[in-house]
Order: C-alpha cells, then sequence, then structure tokens
C-alpha cells in the first residue's frame, strides 16, 4: 500500500490544511534556521561599520523577530494539527495553538538573548590592567615628567599601553613596574617598587 498525497491532502478538513499547510514551510525554515545557528552559517551584509562600541551590551531581549515568528508558526501550526487530531473544537485549537506559539517565541527570544551575553567584545578595559605587572619598553621619568609605556598582559593580550610614575627616579626601558591606578582612563600610573 502506497501512500498517496493528494488523496490524503483533498481528505483534510479546510482548517486541517490551514494547519498543515503552515506546519511544511516553516519546520523546513526553522530546521534549516537552527542548522545555521549552531552551526555558524551567518549571512554577510556589505557595509562598514567603521566605528568603536564603548560600551555594547549585546542586542538586549528582542522578542519580535523573524526567527522567533519561524518558531512561533512552526510551533502554532503543530499544536494545531495535535489538538485538531485529539478532538478539540477550532476555538479551542486556536488558542492552545497561539499560546504554544508565543511561550515558543520567549524562549527563543530568551535564549538568544543569553547567547548573546556570552559572547565576547573584545574591547579592553584598562581598568583589568589594576594591579597587574608589566615591562617598561618606553622610559618613564621619574614624578610624571614624561608620558612612557609598558608592556602588559590584559584580558589575556599583550597591550603596550602608556604610563607615568610618581616614584623619585627615573624608571628605565625592561624594567618591572607594579600597575598602581589608571589616570583619567587611558593613563596607567606605576610603580617599580
Amino acid at each position: 500500500m502506497s501512500f498517496n498525497f493528494s488523496e490524503w491532502w483533498d481528505a483534510l478538513e479546510t482548517t486541517h490544511k490551514i494547519y498543515w499547510g503552515l506546519a511544511i514551510p516553516f519546520s523546513i525554515i526553522f530546521v534549516i534556521q537552527m542548522i545555521m545557528t549552531f552551526v555558524g552559517g551567518e549571512v554577510e551584509v556589505d557595509g562598514d561599520a567603521d566605528f568603536d562600541v564603548d560600551n555594547d551590551g549585546g542586542a538586549g531581549f528582542q522578542f519580535f523577530t523573524l526567527k522567533n515568528f519561524i518558531g512561533f508558526f512552526t510551533i502554532f501550526s503543530w499544536t494545531g494539527i495535535a489538538s485538531i487530531d485529539s478532538g478539540y473544537s477550532g476555538l479551542t485549537t486556536l488558542i492552545i495553538a497561539t499560546i504554544s506559539g508565543l511561550i515558543m517565541m520567549s524562549i527563543m527570544a530568551s535564549l538568544f538573548y543569553f547567547f548573546s551575553k556570552l559572547t565576547d567584545s573584545g574591547t579592553m578595559n584598562i581598568n583589568n590592567a589594576k594591579g597587574g605587572i608589566g615591562e617598561v619598553y618606553m622610559r618613564i621619568s621619574a614624578e610624571r615628567g614624561n608620558v612612557g609605556r609598558i608592556l602588559i598582559k590584559v584580558q589575556g593580550s599583550l597591550r603596550e599601553l602608556e604610563a607615568i610614575t610618581d616614584d623619585e627616579i627615573d624608571i628605565p626601558m625592561g624594567s618591572v613596574v607594579n600597575v598602581k591606578d589608571v589616570i583619567n582612563n587611558n593613563i596607567l600610573l606605576v610603580s617599580k617598587n
């Protein structure tokens, strides 16, 4: 016995056809979307974004997105099919399917929100250098006489940063220094002691 799609489709009621008409394409799109999301397939957009973002907290919680709508219609349609097959009325099926779709949208929005919080922007926070140990790269004059440079590991990366000192003697190149503070959010205050 073989399956005949046209006979099966013709035997369905109109509401059943609507739910199946939504379920098939949205399920395919949903599966492709999930594979692309977790495998790393992203759509590239041409354009130049040549600017700095000082405090990028992520995209925030986004409920109305294309991904969430696809999730909504996928769950909405399958819940509608299951409800009709269970013998619920049209109105009850619509209510159950809508609530299920909204729950799915909430779950997806939450997942993508928390995933976006897991990423590291890579932007260095100079305050993370406090208490660190570095090596003088360019001589630092005593009592804030000039702005020298040190090499220091901050947030897992070796950085060359500007530094001054309150020490009473100059700190020559190659000396090891401790970072005491950050001045004006861009210059390290260091000491050889």
